[in-house]
């Protein structure tokens, strides 16, 4: 007499998978487009590079005629912008844009801002929190 044997046919059982948590990957951000300028000096984040307006720029007579000497002026206190940054990133990762842009008139704060010399003219880098206003 024969055996009967069973057949077994194999299934497989689903895989438990973990439950799914959304994960945030933080892609690299797009490199920010800043425009090409002639000095060859591009700031990073939100710094502004200003050539400062000579001291002929600004009124070195007074109202009643009196020529103030070259020796006791004090820096200038304005220029003209040159080269504006990215802007900065916001603590979500969002680019803030600056508000100043390339040709304007700025006053800015006294003592916030480093030299620099780049074919020997002298420009001034500065963070946008120390320029003051925007002359018209």
């Amino acid at each position: 007499m024969k055996k009967k044997t069973k057949s077994v046919k194999k299934v497989s059982k689903p895989v438990k998978k973990a439950p799914s948590k959304t994960v945030h990957v933080s892609t690299p951000k797009a490199a920010v487009q800043v425009p090409k300028n002639s000095v060859g000096v591009t700031p990073l984040g939100d710094r502004v590079l200003v050539k400062a307006l000579s001291a002929e720029d600004l009124a070195t007579v007074t109202l009643f005629g009196i020529v103030i000497p070259e020796s006791s002026k004090e820096k200038p206190e304005q220029g003209t912008v040159v080269a504006v940054g990215p802007g900065k990133r916001s603590d979500t990762g969002e680019l803030i844009a600056l508000n100043v842009q390339v040709g304007d008139r700025v006053m800015f704060s006294k003592y916030g801002f480093d030299e620099i010399k780049v074919s020997g003219v002298e420009y001034l880098i500065l963070p946008e929190s120390s320029i003051l206003a925007i002359i018209q």
